[in-house]
Protein backbone atom coordinates (compact mmCIF):
# COMPACT_ATOMS: atom_id res chain seq x y z
CA UNK A 1 0.00 0.00 0.00
CA UNK A 2 2.93 2.38 0.65
CA UNK A 3 3.99 2.00 -2.98
CA UNK A 4 0.81 3.61 -4.29
CA UNK A 5 1.71 7.14 -3.11
CA UNK A 6 5.19 6.74 -4.56
CA UNK A 7 3.82 5.58 -7.89
CA UNK A 8 1.33 8.45 -7.95
CA UNK A 9 4.09 10.91 -7.15
CA UNK A 10 6.21 9.60 -9.99
CA UNK A 11 3.30 9.84 -12.42
CA UNK A 12 2.14 13.23 -11.22
CA UNK A 13 5.62 14.75 -11.28
CA UNK A 14 5.11 14.77 -14.96
CA UNK A 15 6.08 11.40 -16.31
CA UNK A 16 9.80 12.09 -16.36
CA UNK A 17 11.97 10.35 -18.91
CA UNK A 18 15.32 9.29 -17.56
CA UNK A 19 18.15 7.27 -19.01
CA UNK A 20 18.57 5.52 -15.66
CA UNK A 21 15.05 4.08 -15.85
CA UNK A 22 15.54 2.76 -19.34
CA UNK A 23 12.75 4.88 -20.78
CA UNK A 24 13.40 5.97 -24.34
CA UNK A 25 14.10 9.66 -24.66
CA UNK A 26 12.90 11.25 -27.88
CA UNK A 27 15.70 12.63 -30.07
CA UNK A 28 14.10 16.10 -29.91
CA UNK A 29 15.03 16.27 -26.21
CA UNK A 30 18.72 15.96 -27.14
CA UNK A 31 18.26 18.37 -30.05
CA UNK A 32 16.66 21.13 -27.98
CA UNK A 33 19.39 20.80 -25.32
CA UNK A 34 22.12 20.90 -27.99
CA UNK A 35 20.55 23.98 -29.59
CA UNK A 36 20.32 25.67 -26.19
CA UNK A 37 23.91 24.89 -25.20
CA UNK A 38 25.25 26.03 -28.58
CA UNK A 39 23.69 29.43 -27.93
CA UNK A 40 24.60 29.32 -24.22
CA UNK A 41 28.07 27.71 -24.06
CA UNK A 42 28.35 28.17 -20.29
CA UNK A 43 25.87 25.25 -19.96
CA UNK A 44 27.73 22.99 -22.43
CA UNK A 45 29.11 20.77 -19.65
CA UNK A 46 25.80 20.50 -17.78
CA UNK A 47 24.02 17.15 -17.84
CA UNK A 48 20.93 16.72 -19.96
CA UNK A 49 18.05 17.85 -17.72
CA UNK A 50 15.05 15.68 -16.92
CA UNK A 51 12.36 15.82 -19.58
CA UNK A 52 8.67 15.55 -18.85
CA UNK A 53 5.19 16.78 -19.63
CA UNK A 54 2.67 18.41 -17.34
CA UNK A 55 -0.58 16.59 -16.44
CA UNK A 56 -1.69 13.02 -17.11
CA UNK A 57 -3.60 13.17 -20.38
CA UNK A 58 -2.66 14.09 -23.93
CA UNK A 59 -4.94 17.08 -24.46
CA UNK A 60 -3.95 18.79 -21.21
CA UNK A 61 -0.24 17.96 -21.59
CA UNK A 62 -0.13 19.41 -25.11
CA UNK A 63 -2.12 22.51 -24.12
CA UNK A 64 0.15 23.19 -21.13
CA UNK A 65 3.29 22.68 -23.24
CA UNK A 66 1.98 25.27 -25.68
CA UNK A 67 1.32 27.73 -22.85
CA UNK A 68 4.91 27.23 -21.67
CA UNK A 69 6.33 27.69 -25.19
CA UNK A 70 4.38 30.95 -25.46
CA UNK A 71 5.58 32.13 -22.04
CA UNK A 72 2.09 32.19 -20.55
CA UNK A 73 2.39 29.30 -18.06
CA UNK A 74 5.10 30.17 -15.55
CA UNK A 75 4.37 27.89 -12.59
CA UNK A 76 3.50 24.36 -11.61
CA UNK A 77 1.94 22.83 -8.49
CA UNK A 78 2.31 19.52 -6.69
CA UNK A 79 1.24 18.12 -3.35
CA UNK A 80 3.85 18.33 -0.61
CA UNK A 81 2.46 14.99 0.59
CA UNK A 82 3.90 13.27 -2.50
CA UNK A 83 7.40 14.50 -1.76
CA UNK A 84 7.08 13.30 1.86
CA UNK A 85 5.78 9.88 0.85
CA UNK A 86 8.51 9.42 -1.76
CA UNK A 87 11.16 10.85 0.58
CA UNK A 88 12.10 13.10 -2.34
CA UNK A 89 13.76 16.49 -2.22
CA UNK A 90 11.69 19.51 -3.10
CA UNK A 91 12.52 21.17 -6.44
CA UNK A 92 15.51 23.51 -6.32
CA UNK A 93 15.93 27.01 -7.68
CA UNK A 94 18.10 26.95 -10.80
CA UNK A 95 17.05 23.48 -11.90
CA UNK A 96 16.43 23.25 -15.62
CA UNK A 97 13.92 20.85 -17.19
CA UNK A 98 12.92 20.04 -20.74
CA UNK A 99 9.17 20.21 -21.21
CA UNK A 100 7.69 17.88 -23.80
CA UNK A 101 4.31 17.29 -25.32
CA UNK A 102 2.46 14.10 -24.38
CA UNK A 103 4.40 12.12 -27.02
CA UNK A 104 7.76 13.14 -25.53
CA UNK A 105 8.66 15.68 -28.23
CA UNK A 106 10.68 18.54 -26.69
CA UNK A 107 8.94 21.90 -26.68
CA UNK A 108 10.78 24.11 -24.18
CA UNK A 109 13.43 24.40 -21.51
CA UNK A 110 12.39 25.93 -18.20
CA UNK A 111 14.41 27.03 -15.19
CA UNK A 112 12.98 27.11 -11.66
CA UNK A 113 13.16 30.61 -10.19
CA UNK A 114 11.27 30.14 -6.91
CA UNK A 115 9.86 27.31 -4.78
CA UNK A 116 7.32 27.84 -2.01
CA UNK A 117 5.20 25.52 0.09
CA UNK A 118 1.78 27.10 0.59
CA UNK A 119 -1.50 25.75 2.02
CA UNK A 120 -4.12 25.18 -0.68
CA UNK A 121 -6.44 27.80 0.81
CA UNK A 122 -3.69 30.46 0.74
CA UNK A 123 -2.80 30.23 -2.96
CA UNK A 124 -2.82 33.78 -4.32
CA UNK A 125 -4.52 35.10 -7.42
CA UNK A 126 -1.09 36.13 -8.74
CA UNK A 127 0.32 32.61 -8.38
CA UNK A 128 -2.81 31.06 -9.93
CA UNK A 129 -2.37 33.36 -12.95
CA UNK A 130 1.22 32.14 -13.39
CA UNK A 131 0.17 28.49 -13.11
CA UNK A 132 -2.94 28.69 -15.27
CA UNK A 133 -1.42 30.94 -17.94
CA UNK A 134 -4.39 33.30 -17.86
CA UNK A 135 -5.72 36.24 -15.87
CA UNK A 136 -9.40 35.38 -16.44
CA UNK A 137 -10.81 33.84 -13.24
CA UNK A 138 -7.40 32.26 -12.65
CA UNK A 139 -7.80 31.59 -8.92
CA UNK A 140 -11.23 29.99 -9.35
CA UNK A 141 -9.96 27.87 -12.25
CA UNK A 142 -6.78 26.93 -10.35
CA UNK A 143 -8.70 25.84 -7.24
CA UNK A 144 -11.24 23.77 -9.21
CA UNK A 145 -8.70 22.10 -11.50
CA UNK A 146 -6.19 21.34 -8.75
CA UNK A 147 -8.75 20.24 -6.18
CA UNK A 148 -10.22 17.74 -8.65
CA UNK A 149 -6.78 16.57 -9.76
CA UNK A 150 -5.43 16.13 -6.22
CA UNK A 151 -8.66 14.49 -5.02
CA UNK A 152 -8.54 11.89 -7.79
CA UNK A 153 -4.86 11.22 -7.22
CA UNK A 154 -5.26 10.92 -3.45
CA UNK A 155 -8.17 8.44 -3.65
CA UNK A 156 -5.69 5.59 -4.18
CA UNK A 157 -3.98 6.40 -0.88
CA UNK A 158 -7.19 6.58 1.11
CA UNK A 159 -6.49 10.23 1.88
CA UNK A 160 -8.79 13.17 1.27
CA UNK A 161 -7.72 16.63 0.17
CA UNK A 162 -8.12 19.45 2.68
CA UNK A 163 -8.12 23.22 2.40
CA UNK A 164 -4.92 23.21 4.48
CA UNK A 165 -2.99 20.63 2.42
CA UNK A 166 0.44 21.94 1.47
CA UNK A 167 1.14 22.70 -2.17
CA UNK A 168 4.65 22.88 -3.61
CA UNK A 169 4.54 25.91 -5.86
CA UNK A 170 7.30 26.16 -8.46
CA UNK A 171 7.66 29.39 -10.38
CA UNK A 172 9.74 29.05 -13.53
CA UNK A 173 10.91 30.89 -16.60
CA UNK A 174 10.85 29.55 -20.15
CA UNK A 175 14.48 30.01 -21.19
CA UNK A 176 14.31 28.23 -24.57
CA UNK A 177 11.36 27.27 -26.74
CA UNK A 178 10.76 25.35 -29.94
CA UNK A 179 7.81 26.67 -31.88
CA UNK A 180 5.61 24.14 -33.66
CA UNK A 181 6.42 23.60 -37.33
CA UNK A 182 3.47 24.75 -39.37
Amino acid sequence: MRLIPLLLFLIITSCKNDIKTGNKIDKTVYEIWNDFTKSNPKFKKDELPDSYFFHTNEAAANRLAELIVNGKKKAGSNLYFWYEEAKADLPKVGTKSIITNFDGKARAIIEIKKVDTIPFNQISKEYAELDMGTTMNALEKWKKAHWDFFKNAMEETGKEPTEEMLIVCETFETIWAKKQDK
